[in-house]
């Protein structure tokens, strides 16, 4: 059997050896490539994703959560060129490829878009732990400052075994379980044990006196990584309660006040929709590229079919993309019937602009909508 500590720093580490190796790996298991097609029990488009395996895990289940229909996978064995041309996939409306960034080609397939497989996002920290809050906007720190003192909160620093199983069993598990069910995906309990609580902090929010949330973070240099997160029993009520904005506020102090000089938040898909993104854009991260084997693969988004879920997939769906000089930018699709959607914010150190994309260019050549059957829409407020 693999350490843990092992088999944490082949998936984690930054190191310049593990990340090289890690990529040849993926280059070696992946030369044959897969395509998995995930069709719609009801309405919304028909999704592949083919290539690089992580996307089984970090992309397909977030593209079929945003369709909001059941899904029905097939699997197929097809090569790069049919991967990257589009033809690997036939019948498909929206097809996401996962590849190392030395096969991304020159010419990019008309009717797509390059976009980092994950992008990570880090708030500095200086010394003064009151420069955290200059970071929220001005709603989020009235209410912050409000439910410290309503609630009675208070950061807890626990290091005893007993403190890790309460909440590893008690809250990680439970939040996972419920917010993300089959598709969760954490840190298996030795390895969290082993990789991050012997070398982090395992931190608790109490609420007069009781703890109603946690943190497990792992110690990098002066960096703290947040990793595993979860409330008291796996609650719906801290995601609507500020009790998560919190902590992180606290937490930032902590650091403050410690010396450390940033705090990795972790990272996710590269789409504005991701509810990850729009919570911790609140504390104005840094957006950037992973320093681990995920700075070295992208995702290419291709639209193989244009139809009226498709459309609505796609505005209700802006994206984190390459822009010129490969600069991060955002990207809010369009047309007359469907306002981009706005609402839902790129504005964060790491990302330079945005633009937005009309559908109707960005799929021309493509079957017209106005030809093909109207669907019911998806995903839209």
């Amino acid at each position: 059997m693999i350490p843990p500590n092992w088999r944490y720093a082949w998936n984690n580490s930054a190191d310049p050896r593990i990340v090289r190796a890690h990529t040849l790996a993926d280059a070696a298991l992946t030369a044959r490539p897969r395509v998995t097609f995930s069709r719609p029990a009801g309405e919304g488009p028909v999704l592949a994703y083919g290539g690089l395996p992580q996307g089984l895990t970090h992309v397909l289940p977030f593209l079929e959560q945003r369709r909001g229909s059941a899904s029905q996978r097939t699997h197929r064995g097809t090569s790069w060129t049919d991967l990257v041309c589009g033809r690997a996939a036939p019948g498909t409306d929206v097809l996401a490829v996962g590849m190392l960034h030395d096969r991304v080609p020159a010419r990019l397939p008309r009717h797509s878009m390059l976009l980092p497989f994950r992008i990570t996002l880090a708030v500095p920290v200086g010394t003064d732990p009151q420069e955290v809050l200059g970071r929220l906007s001005r709603k989020a720190r009235q209410q912050h400052a409000r439910e410290l003192l309503s609630h009675s909160r208070t950061l807890e620093v626990a290091t005893g075994e007993d403190d890790f199983a309460f909440f590893y069993d008690g809250m990680h598990r439970p939040t996972m379980v419920n917010r993300h069910g089959d598709a969760a995906r954490s840190e298996d309990r030795e390895s969290a044990r082993v990789c991050l609580f012997q070398h982090g902090v395992l931190f608790f929010l109490r609420e007069s006196g009781h703890r109603v949330a946690g943190m497990l973070c792992r110690l990098e240099g002066r960096t703290l990584v947040v990793r595993l997160a979860g409330v008291d029993g796996g609650s719906d009520h801290a995601y609507t309660s500020g009790t998560y904005l919190a902590m992180y506020v606290l937490i930032l102090q902590w650091a403050a006040e410690h010396g450390l000089t940033q705090v990795d938040l972790s990272g996710c898909e590269p789409f504005l929709s991701k509810g990850i993104f729009q919570f911790k854009r609140k504390m104005h991260p840094e957006v950037g590229l992973p320093r681990n084997h995920f700075a070295n693969k992208r995702l290419l988004l291709q639209v193989c079919r244009d139809n009226p879920t498709v459309r609505d997939f796609l505005a209700a769906n802006p994206v984190l993309a390459f822009g010129r000089g490969q600069r991060l930018e955002a990207a809010y699709f369009h047309d007359a019937d469907r306002p981009p959607r706005l609402d839902l914010r790129w504005k964060c150190p790491g990302v330079h602009e945005h633009r937005l994309v009309h559908l109707d260019d960005f799929l021309a050549g493509l079957a017209h909508p106005a030809q093909q059957t109207p669907a019911v829409r998806t995903n839209l407020p």
